[in-house]
Order: structure tokens, then sequence, then C-alpha cells
């Protein structure tokens, strides 16, 4: 009987560590971790592509750089009001919580809008998939697939964002539960620093 009360004890004086939030943080970093591995299989395809081509065009003097120099200083300051938006429910201020994801939201549309049009110019300039009037077609090709993929991430991150913002308006976040909010921090910064990386190496080298 002694031995019985003393398990039960030892028991009930255990703390799984593995807490719901835990769990969630594990989720999200696994995939993260996939989707890197997706990034990094695009970009080392254009690397490939790009070293054994003998026409391929520099992409400095095609793309709009100074545009998507711009798109991504906008994506950094949305990473940085996502860093604020996260410390104000941390300190218990919803409505600068609420604020600063709005303005995270404002950052990711007008980033989609400017990605938008930078895709009509060059389409209209004659490229696409399978035609380039620079040079190899697997520009175009690897180009829409890399950018294309990238924006697919931000409309995610701007509609998960979304659903995090109706959640703050009802009071779903305090100081002691804001998991929500830090997992789709984690999200957007991913997808920030993937831009600074596609920006670097589709566009600048």
């Amino acid at each position: 009987m002694s031995e019985t009360t003393t398990l039960n004890n030892v028991e009930a004086s255990y703390d799984n560590p593995l807490t719901p939030e835990s769990w969630g943080k594990l989720g999200m970093w696994l995939f993260l971790a996939g989707d890197a591995m997706s990034f990094g299989t695009l970009l080392v395809g254009y690397a490939v592509f790009r070293v054994a081509s003998s026409n391929w065009p520099i992409p400095s003097e095609i793309l709009g750089i100074g545009l998507t120099a711009f798109m991504t200083f906008l994506l950094i300051v949305s990473s940085l009001t996502m860093v604020n938006g996260l410390s104000a429910i941390k300190q218990g201020n919803v409505a600068a919580l609420k604020k600063y994801l709005m303005l995270t939201i404002l950052g990711g549309l007008i980033f989609l809008s400017l990605q938008a049009f930078e895709w009509t110019h060059l389409i209209g300039e004659g490229l696409t998939f399978s035609a380039n009037p620079w040079g190899s077609s697997l520009f175009g090709s690897t180009f829409f697939s890399i950018t294309g993929f990238h924006g697919m991430h931000v409309t995610g991150g701007v509609i998960y964002l979304s659903v995090v913002l109706r959640n703050a308006a009802k009071g779903k976040y305090s100081p002691a539960d804001y998991n929500g909010v830090e997992l789709v921090g984690l999200y957007w910064h991913f997808v920030d620093l993937v831009w600074i990386l596609v920006f670097t190496f589709v566009y600048l080298l």
C-alpha cells in the first residue's frame, strides 16, 4: 500500500515538459525546417541552371532592383512591427497588439501588390515560364517558380495574421497566453528571411 502511494505521489509531481504551447512551437519549427529545404532546393536549382547556361541574363539589368529593394525593406519593417506586437501582448497591451498586427498585414499586402506589379511588367516585356527575350528560357521558369512560391507564403502569412488579429479582437491573448502570437511571428520572420535570400541570390548576384 505504501509503495503504491509513493508511486502515485511521484507521478503526480512529474511535470510533462511537452505542454500544448511547446507542441505548437515544435510543430511550427518542423514545418519551417521542411519549408526551408523546399526553398533551398529551388535556389540550388536556380544556381545550377545559371552556371550551366551560356546565355543567362544578368538579373540586375532586367529586374527592377530599386522596386525589389523597397519590397525587401518593407518586409524587414513588417518583421519589426511583428516583434513590437509580441512585446505589446507580453505587457498586456491588446490595443497595441492589434495595431501592430494590422501594420504587419498592411506590409504584406503592399508587398504582394508590388510583386503583382513586377510580374505584370515582366510578362508585358515578354518574360514567361517558357520564354525569355533576354536569354535562356529557364530564367523565366526559375524566377516565377521561386518568387511565386514565396508569394504564396506571404499570402498564407497575411491570412494567418488576419486570423490572429481576429482572435486578438476577441480577447483571446494575454500576458499569460500569447502562444498564438508567438507562432505567427515565427512564421512571418521565416518568410522575411527567405525573401532576403531570394533577393540576394536572384536579383543581386
